[in-house]
């Protein structure tokens, strides 16, 4: 199994900082949008598309790609940063999130954004389609993998426990699955809401592959994504302990800046602290 180098890690880790600000920047312009889930998943995403996923920007719909699917779309604003930097669109329009006329919606938009596989927003939807993807890929016998994020909270929906059964009868291992547990919701926190708890066991009971890591340590979640593409039979589910508004501590662990945007002078603020780590 490789193991990330040390200068990759500190790459990656710059790359999460620089994308943070991106995030922070065009949720404040729009007035709009998921700070903390958007915050708390961008170190996975910068993995995903910097080092793990076969992904090439000048061929957005490449048969041969690997897949991506945000099933907690609420937190576009973390793709969009990352599909910007990558090079799928002008990083100019992520100062238009959310505007008329242009095309970064409040979620993910398949048939709008370069570089979106699968519409989503509402919740458990997106894990499903991810599951249709990967038998597709199983059927005609093709070689891309398929990665999907959920949030814990997301967990509540039936629909995500359908998938889960689904990906495990059917042995999807090209199948990679990330919960962002970062144990915050809309309402509160997610033991108080409808507890999802225990998740790993759950997602072993449908036949999953199951690991639990700290998902800000790149190395961690880089090692977990090697031996998801090293199990047969079995999908595979990331656990990733997040912490929801994950580097600027003001907001940290926040629930309510699950769906609110900074005024400008938060934004100021939150980009000196940023840029200071």
């Amino acid at each position: 199994m490789s193991h990330l180098s040390e200068s990759e890690i500190q790459g990656l880790k710059n790359k999460a900082k620089n994308l943070r600000i991106d995030i922070i920047k065009m949720i404040t312009k729009a007035n709009s949008g998921h700070t903390g889930g958007s915050l708390s998943v961008i170190d996975l995403l910068t993995l995903l598309f910097f080092k793990e996923m076969k992904v090439n920007p000048a061929q957005p719909q490449d048969k041969e790609r690997d897949r991506f699917v945000l099933s907690k779309g609420h937190a576009a604003p973390a793709l969009y940063a990352v599909l910007a930097d990558k090079g799928y669109f002008p990083k100019e329009e992520l100062s238009h999130l959310r505007q008329a006329g242009h095309i970064l919606q409040g979620h993910p938009d398949m048939k709008h954004i370069p570089g979106v596989d699968m519409t989503t927003g509402s919740l458990g939807q997106g894990i499903s389609a991810a599951c249709g993807m990967a038998l597709c890929a199983k059927i005609d016998k093709a070689s891309w993998r398929v990665y999907a994020v959920l949030g814990d909270g997301e967990l509540e929906e039936g629909q995500v426990w359908e998938a889960a059964m689904y990906a495990g009868n059917y042995k999807l291992d090209n199948l990679t699955a990330f919960v962002d547990n970062n144990g915050l919701q809309i309402d509160g926190p997610i033991t108080k809401v409808m507890s999802p708890l225990p998740i790993a066991d759950k997602f072993k009971a449908f036949g999953w592959y199951v690991l639990s890591v700290n998902g800000h340590d790149m190395a961690e979640l880089h090692d977990a994504i090697e031996k998801a593409k090293a199990t047969k039979g079995k999908p595979t589910m990331i656990i990733m302990k997040t912490v929801k508004g994950k580097g600027i501590p003001e907001i940290e662990n926040q629930v309510g800046w699950h769906g609110k945007a900074p005024s400008e002078e938060e934004c100021e603020r939150f980009i000196k602290v940023l840029e200071a780590e």
